[in-house]
């Protein structure tokens, strides 16, 4: 299994989770309150807790193609949603 934490400083980190989840449950399941999410892609899994200050996103998968690509939509959405705030996401992978 090949996994990666990001943990983004923003104040805004309860409005973005909703949104990605937001955004993610039109095509795939995504479960979210305001201050956790998770998002189940075909290829992987994306935890997401809002915390007073940042947002901490974990992302999994079984194939390293697949986990790639994971991480990558995720932190392309995010990086989109962010707009003027210019959120970049430096993942550290993880056990």
């Amino acid at each position: 299994m090949f996994s990666a934490q990001a943990t983004i400083e923003t104040v805004k980190a309860s409005r973005y989770l909703k949104a990605l989840c937001n955004h993610f449950n039109r095509k795939v399941t995504a479960e979210y309150d305001d201050n956790h999410g998770l998002v189940q892609f075909g290829f992987g899994t994306c935890e997401m807790v809002a915390e007073a200050g940042s947002l901490i996103i974990r992302v999994q998968s079984s194939d390293g193609e697949d986990f790639a690509r994971v991480k990558s939509v995720v932190a392309s959405h995010l990086e989109r949603f962010s707009g003027d705030e210019k959120l970049p996401v430096s993942w550290i992978e993880t056990c």
